[in-house]
């Protein structure tokens, strides 16, 4: 049985649950809105089920929630946005508006997060990007969860990537992966439901194959695609922290306990403007005949689409909500 919540509704219970823990209302709002978004695209594993993870982190000090985020160093195109140790939405949000704005004046731009938090589903931050005119690429590391090809610990993030392309008359593309087989939030959803995880999704502390998502989120997450998975996290690990001085994977406790260090991992955002290449009506032409040639294909599907019908169907049916993690989030909002 799940309780079914009006958009509007969870994202007030979701805001307040927040802020009763100690976050601003800014960073509270920033946070609700990207976890409501996660519900409607039909990510559950990001969406309303973080909240008791976050709420722990702003009343233990994982994430300070009196945190301002701020522009800390600029030049020209690039500049570095300190998350203060904060939740990390309202800081990429300002690095998302700060890319879009210098990619404008320059063509290019790159904006690092530092001294942040788990920053949700990528694609959330790459899409405003799209939807601005621009191409738009998001990355962002994790605490350790995956080994270094050949190694026995874990040592990178899952370190999501998402990629969003503006299109003539049509919805941005966009495309999200993380680099682990699975997402790690899979683990948690099915270690909550008390149900196994498939086969070549994670390894056991002792780096045994386990079908269990317990042993799975003590142990290591596999990368996609092997070594191949591996060389991309540790690509994103050094655009996301090398970059912007944020912590490596290994240097942060897993965003699964409320207690622990302060995470300071770090995101990255590039945005480009077409205007300043070949010209925005060349590279509409370009995407519309790929999108052309993939879809003569009887049944592709262009990534992005079923997440924008997913929207429109949960907000109409009302979003599923486990019935303890809804009491949980109402005790945490103050109310029972």
């Amino acid at each position: 049985m799940t309780e079914r919540f009006a958009p509007a509704s969870l994202l007030d219970l979701m805001r307040r649950a927040l802020e009763k823990s100690g976050a601003t209302p800014a960073m509270a709002s920033h946070t609700a809105a990207a976890l409501l978004a996660a519900e409607l695209d039909g990510i559950p594993s990001h969406g309303a089920s973080r909240i008791p993870q976050y709420c722990g982190h702003v009343r233990n000090g994982r994430a300070t929630g009196s945190a301002v985020p701020r522009v800390a160093r600029e030049r020209g195109g690039a500049c570095l946005v300190d998350a203060g140790g904060g939740l990390a939405f309202e800081a990429c949000a300002l690095a998302v508006k700060e890319s879009v704005a210098r990619a404008k004046a320059h063509g290019v731009a790159f904006a690092s997060v530092a001294n942040s938090n788990h920053f949700g589903v990528a694609a959330f931050h790459a899409e405003p990007i799209a939807e601005a005119g621009l191409v738009g690429l998001a990355f962002g590391n994790s605490p350790a969860a995956m080994p270094m090809w050949g190694g026995k610990r874990a040592l990178f993030g899952t370190n999501p990537i998402a990629a969003a392309f503006p299109r003539r008359d049509a919805p941005p593309m966009v495309i999200d992966l993380s680099l682990s087989e699975v997402a790690r939030g899979k683990l948690m959803v099915a270690a909550r439901e008390g149900k196994p995880i498939p086969p070549g999704w994670a390894l056991d502390k002792d780096g045994n194959p386990t079908t269990d998502p317990k042993a799975g989120l003590e142990g290591m997450m596999l990368p996609a695609g092997g070594a191949k998975g591996a060389m991309l996290a540790l690509t994103v690990e050094l655009l996301a922290c090398a970059l912007s001085g944020a912590a490596f994977g290994f240097e942060s406790d897993s965003f699964f306990t409320e207690e622990g260090r302060p995470t300071r991992i770090g995101q990255a955002f590039l945005a480009i403007d077409p205007d300043a290449l070949a010209g925005r009506e060349v590279f509409l032409e370009r995407i519309e005949t790929l999108v052309a040639a993939m879809l003569a294909d009887a049944g592709v599907r262009l990534p992005g689409d079923r997440r924008r019908a997913n929207r429109e169907r949960i907000a109409r049916e009302g979003i599923a909500i486990a019935p303890d993690l809804a009491a949980k989030i109402r005790m945490l909002a103050g109310e029972g």
